[in-house]
């Protein structure tokens, strides 16, 4: 009897500590996220091409590529991804840079810091 209590606790403590260290990858760096500045870009200084654009921050770091024609923003691709969103919020953020030809859109509703994540990637693309 003594052994089997032993063991669910072992296993109690195990979980809290997974747990535990799930909430603390969930929530770290939300706080620096939110607040993150993203500034607009000037198209008109852009010649024609793709461009690579990467912003680290943990889990919301991603990779886009930005193609350019006429100093427009015709498509952003995205490269690579580490976020956890759905692939709706990410076609839904690209649509609204592509629609407002700048990085000054509104983000997602409820991926706030993640939205902010491609915005700066795209701005680091145009701004190279």
């Amino acid at each position: 009897m003594k052994k089997a209590i032993t063991i669910i606790l072992s296993i109690v403590g195990v979980l809290v500590l997974v747990g535990a260290g799930g909430l603390f990858y969930m929530t770290s760096g939300l706080e620096s996220g939110e607040n993150l500045a993203v500034n607009p870009v000037d198209l008109q200084k852009i010649e024609d091409g793709t461009y690579a654009g990467v912003y680290e921050s943990g889990r919301w770091t991603n990779e886009v590529a930005v193609s350019v024609a006429d100093h427009q923003i015709a498509s952003i691709d995205v490269v690579k991804t580490v976020t956890m969103e759905s692939p709706e919020m990410t076609s839904t953020i690209i649509s609204r840079v592509i629609e407002n030809q700048n990085t000054t859109v509104d983000t997602v509703s409820g991926a706030t810091v993640t939205s902010k994540a491609y915005l700066k990637a795209i701005e680091n693309a145009l701004n190279q």
